[in-house]
């Protein structure tokens, strides 16, 4: 049985992924193995189990932390089917987004007022660009090189020489960029190209598809606050964030959030919520920023890492967009510390991974500090109680620095 006082002995995971195509099954099993690395290192018991309640996709936990037992059931709101929706097979369609996507960020401005906040997340949103390029260019030189040894050295009349150059030099070119494409799982150029196109491409608000899913994930959280649960907490992570930010606010406003249900809190990991909120028509986001800041309904904790180089590390999602209230209250902003939660070896290991790092708030630290996601979401400790004497992180950034600040569509 769990010891007296315990606060939390049965507690809702509702996990909302970022853009991924991916099916869920690969956070489930990072889950089970990440898991139980971090019970070795800390020294405690954690095990997974299957899920038994109806439901979205999901899997069960059991932990005993400091001789408490506490069980959870995490679920995963999957989105994956539009995420795959999006991404275009076409090599043209791809190129297509390319220059509708940079003209949406350095059209509006905001690419630079980006810049001015972190250039990690940056320099990610244009590598897919220069990359994209660099392999357009190789294509072409490789089809002009090959039409001009052609033309040079086949017999016959000039004419000839040149349409048969030609058509070979295009189908050298077309063939190098089919193979980029194939190869995409070490470059990712097309997979971030997609990610980034799928919010510019309607300038910072969410396709239909997008809010319907939105409203049946607010629907599985309104039912997991009715339930017979100590805590519900909701984690984003990466785009999966401002997912949560919008969903939760809707879900306050609508009054489904019982004054004496469990506990409602919302995790932030590695967010990316100023690629989105910086747009010109990312009225609604930014709408729900405001809301969300100043709710006491819910605790709200932001936790990014200067380290990953794929997020908005310390900088407070809702004043860097410029629409802080003067009663603000979330989220608190810290830093899961990368470098010193990771041993130096294995530091050295993932630091230019870029790609890793942005997962690791899901997995194992060889010293966790004050951040260990698995105590988070299987311990007997809410997430309001662990962190409300946590001060937020000195060097986090929360001066105004957006363009765009309008909440009215």
């Amino acid at each position: 049985m769990p010891q007296s006082g315990q606060e939390v002995r049965r507690r809702r995971v509702i996990y909302i992924p970022g853009y991924d195509p991916i099916h869920p099954r690969r956070y489930r099993e990072l889950y089970r193995k990440e898991a139980a690395a971090q019970a070795a290192i800390s020294g405690y018991e954690i095990a997974l189990k299957p899920k038994t309640t109806k439901g979205p996709y999901g899997w069960h936990v059991e932990s005993v932390i400091d001789g408490q037992v506490a069980d959870a059931d995490i679920e995963v709101l999957v989105w994956s089917d539009i995420v795959r929706d999006s991404m275009s097979d076409s090599i043209p369609a791809t190129y297509l987004s390319l220059v509708r996507t940079a003209w949406a960020y350095i059209g509006s401005g905001a690419l630079w007022r980006l810049m001015r906040l972190r250039k990690g997340p940056v320099i990610a949103a244009l590598y897919p660009i220069g990359m994209l390029l660099l392999q357009a260019l190789i294509a072409l030189l490789a089809a002009w090189g090959l039409a001009r040894g052609v033309q040079l050295l086949a017999p016959g009349p000039e004419l000839l020489a040149s349409v048969l150059g030609w058509i070979a030099g295009g189908a050298v070119g077309i063939w190098l960029l089919r193979w980029f494409k194939a190869k995409d799982g070490k470059f990712f150029a097309y997979y971030l190209m997609h990610d980034y196109s799928y919010s510019a491409r309607h300038r910072g608000a969410n396709p239909p598809e997008l809010e319907a899913r939105m409203a049946a994930f607010g629907d599985t959280i309104a039912e997991a606050l009715r339930s017979d649960v100590d805590e519900v907490l909701v984690v984003g992570h990466s785009s999966g964030a401002h997912l949560g930010v919008s969903i939760l606010a809707d879900l306050i406003r609508a009054k489904r959030v019982p004054a004496n249900g469990p506990h409602l809190a919302f995790l932030s990991l590695g967010q990316v919520v100023p690629m989105v909120s910086f747009l010109p028509d990312a009225h609604r986001l930014r709408a729900d920023l405001h809301f969300l800041s100043a709710r006491d309904e819910l605790t709200w904790i932001d936790v990014t890492a200067p380290g990953d180089g794929c997020a908005f590390a310390l900088c407070d999602p809702v004043s860097v967009s410029g629409v802080a209230p003067a009663n603000k209250r979330w989220p608190l902003v810290f830093s899961a510390q990368f470098t010193r939660s990771l041993s130096p070896e294995r530091w050295k290991e993932l630091r230019w991974r870029f790609f890793r790092l942005h997962f690791q708030y899901l997995c194992a630290f060889d010293a966790p500090l004050d951040y260990d996601y698995f105590q988070i979401t299987a311990g007997p400790v809410s997430l309001a109680t662990r962190y409300e004497d946590r001060p937020a992180s000195a060097s986090r950034i929360d001066a105004a620095v957006s363009k765009f600040t309008s909440m009215a569509a």
